[in-house]
């Protein structure tokens, strides 16, 4: 069993930088992460005014649950830490690299290149095409929200799953990512407020710009 579940679109910053701080703590701590799937475009594609959003909104979201689609691939092929290597490529390009204009322009060609480049199969981009696999990203995408709540974004961790203490929530969201001890400190706090008996909610929407580095 896993030490924690995160659910990720990979189309959102936010998510990104969680991560990082997550694979940094299973680097330090040796933790066991599953990664899983959660749509920003299924999440809000019945509550979403596309049309009083950024140019481009729509397009990008369509893009993370092609992404997933890939990552689907990857778990259906070689497991877990595919999904992992394959988040790593898409993060990495969505966000450190803004190249994001290319990844929508032509999605299956820049991801074929992003897989070459990690040494992974580039036919798994075909996937981007592939809805079979859509119904896993929906089924993942509704796991998560019956773990956290409606009304919430990415990404949604669960830590100790399966366990009598699990616990989830929407977060954290941080700015930019936890290093070293630092990067330990807050996973601890985290894992404690997590898991705390009776806790639902602790917010403030005041954000700094993310920062990937």
């Amino acid at each position: 069993m896993a030490d924690l579940d995160f659910f990720f679109d990979p189309v959102c910053p936010w998510a990104w930088i969680t991560s990082r701080w997550v694979t940094e703590v299973q680097e330090l701590k040796d933790y066991d992460v599953s990664w899983k799937f959660i749509s920003l475009k299924m999440l809000n594609q019945d509550k979403m005014d596309y049309s009083s959003m950024p140019a481009g909104y729509k397009e990008v979201h369509a893009a993370g649950t092609s992404g997933l689609r890939v990552a689907a691939k990857a778990r259906s092929a070689a497991g877990n830490d595919a999904v992992a290597k394959v988040y790593t490529a898409l993060g990495t390009s969505l966000h450190n690299n803004q190249e994001r204009e290319k990844f929508v322009a032509d999605i299956e060609g820049h991801i074929a290149g992003l897989l070459k480049t990690a040494d992974l199969p580039v036919e798994w981009a075909s996937a981007v095409h592939d809805e079979t696999f859509d119904r896993l990203i929906s089924d993942e995408t509704a796991l998560a929200l019956e773990r956290a709540g409606k009304d919430v974004g990415t990404p949604i961790l669960t830590f100790r799953p399966g366990s009598t203490t699990e616990g989830s929530f929407f977060g954290p969201v941080i700015s930019n990512i936890p290093r070293g001890e630092e990067a330990v400190k807050l996973w601890d706090a985290i894992e404690t407020i997590a898991t705390a008996s009776g806790l639902a909610e602790l917010k403030r929407s005041l954000r700094a710009r993310p920062s990937f580095d």
